[in-house]
């Protein structure tokens, strides 16, 4: 092997453009497809009112906090397939891809039982502050969309497995039809049967519960370098979960604290009024605009250098990170620039009042301006990191940073400098920024490139 584990120039023949290309467009694609159905739910909804909007948000954060979860296991169970076809070994690719999804299976039963027996006093625990009109609205869609959590897990897993074998094509047809099933029951259980809040939990649970059985059905195909014909075991092999939770349990827990804390700001966001909880809610669709091309890039990243790492290249793992990571630059940049430009009119949508949209313009503002600068070595570098098993240390990174510097200092913004929502928004990127050079520099130290030693 070549002495290059060290040298960016070196150059990439793992992969061409052509195969970055189609690897990286229907990711786009897909992330784009969720984010527009997604801001599309938040439209409809707001024609119920912004109790409805406020309800339906505060809720999806805790959902987000699940799903991430199950995304983190996922992650791990891709790495490990990716590794392991790094080393051309198909076998073993496909063993660790069933145990992954026969993990995630258990799990998401067990947190869907938990989670609809005891949601009023998850509810109150978080939202207890909010007014009544919102909890209803809130309660509503917790209690249904539950029920998507086992669906939406599976079709995680699978995805990820998808993503593995660098056919992101495949995931995007079937998110595609997730998302139009999504938006047409809406339209129908929305304004066609005036259901409200209930359409729309209603409509999410099914598209996602579609989209998991057809994904799924795809993996049993034998011609697909991953399959599980041949593979199907009700019993876990603990070796092969060993490896996929050494991965999935640090970046789970990251993930899951990450939005443990964000709910705890939403929290805060709650004390503001009911017009700061629906501008965070229509920034945070708006806001997901900004940051999809770095989305769709981090998720190729992660395949690409599994794969490197799989065939012990860390020179090409290097070459393909820096490539990657320049792209996603400046297609961040360019997004920025539209996003500060067209932000407002975006916003008329939503038909917000006159003092929630400028709330709203002040903030995508000022999130456009900092995605130019700090948000890539925050989220984009890290995958290359988790995809060469170094976990620990990002997971360790991850954690002390959001509760010292996003929950810290936007408690510390709201109480002393009362800022109110932005207060929140610049808390969460001097987080960005400060996790930008710990990664930067763990990176540059080449420990990552001996984690997975011995694993």
């Amino acid at each position: 092997m070549m002495h290059t584990k060290k040298k960016e120039d070196v150059q990439g023949t793992i992969y061409s453009n052509a195969d970055l290309k189609k690897l990286i467009l229907p990711l786009i694609m897909e992330q784009l497809l969720a984010i527009l159905v997604g801001m599309l739910d938040t439209v409809m909804i707001s024609g119920v009112g912004e109790a409805a909007v406020s309800g339906v948000s505060l809720v999806d954060n805790i959902n987000i906090l699940i799903i991430q979860v199950f995304a983190a296991l996922a992650t791990g169970g891709a790495v490990v397939a990716g590794h392991a076809l790094g080393q051309h070994n198909e076998e073993a690719a496909g063993r660790s891809a069933w145990q992954m999804v026969l993990f995630l299976l258990y799990a998401s039963v067990v947190t869907t039982v938990v989670l609809l027996g005891g949601h009023k006093a998850v509810l109150r625990a978080i939202f207890g502050q909010v007014e009544a009109e919102v909890m209803a609205s809130a309660t509503t869609y917790l209690i249904i969309t539950g029920l998507s959590i086992c669906p939406l897990a599976l079709y995680n897993g699978c995805a990820a497995l998808f993503r593995a074998m660098g056919d992101s094509r495949t995931t995007m047809y079937v998110s595609l039809l997730m998302n139009l099933l999504n938006l047409v029951g809406n339209a129908m259980l929305i304004f066609g049967f005036k259901l409200g809040v209930a359409g729309a939990a209603i409509s999410t649970t099914v598209s996602r519960t579609v989209a998991a059985v057809i994904i799924f059905g795809l993996l049993f195909r034998e011609n697909k370098v991953i399959h599980f014909r041949h593979r199907i075991t009700a019993k876990m092999n603990l070796g092969q979960i060993k490896k996929i939770l050494y991965i999935g349990i640090p970046n789970g827990l990251e993930n899951s604290l990450f939005q443990l804390g964000k709910i705890l700001l939403l929290s805060l966001v709650s004390t503001f009024g009911t017009s700061a909880i629906a501008a965070n809610a229509v920034c945070g669709t708006v806001a997901n605009f900004n940051i999809l091309p770095g989305m769709a890039i981090n998720m190729a990243i992660l395949s690409v250098v599994s794969y490197c790492v799989g065939a012990g290249d860390y020179g090409q793992a290097r070459f393909y990170t820096r490539k990657l990571m320049r792209l996603t630059s400046i297609c961040m940049i360019a997004v920025s620039v539209l996003m500060i430009l067209f932000g407002r009119k975006m916003l008329l949508l939503y038909h917000l009042t006159p003092k929630t949209e400028e709330l709203a313009v002040q903030v995508i503002c000022f999130h456009a301006c900092m995605c130019m600068v700090a948000w890539v070595p925050s989220f984009s570098l890290p995958n290359t990191l988790r995809a060469a098993g170094d976990v620990m240390w990002t997971m360790v990174i991850a954690i002390v940073s959001m509760w010292v510097f996003r929950i810290g200092t936007a408690y510390f913004f709201s109480n002393v400098f009362h800022l109110g929502l932005i207060g929140i928004w610049i808390a969460m990127t001097i987080d960005w920024i400060f996790r930008g050079i710990c990664y930067e520099l763990r990176y540059h130290s080449g420990k990552w490139e001996k984690a997975m030693h011995g694993k």
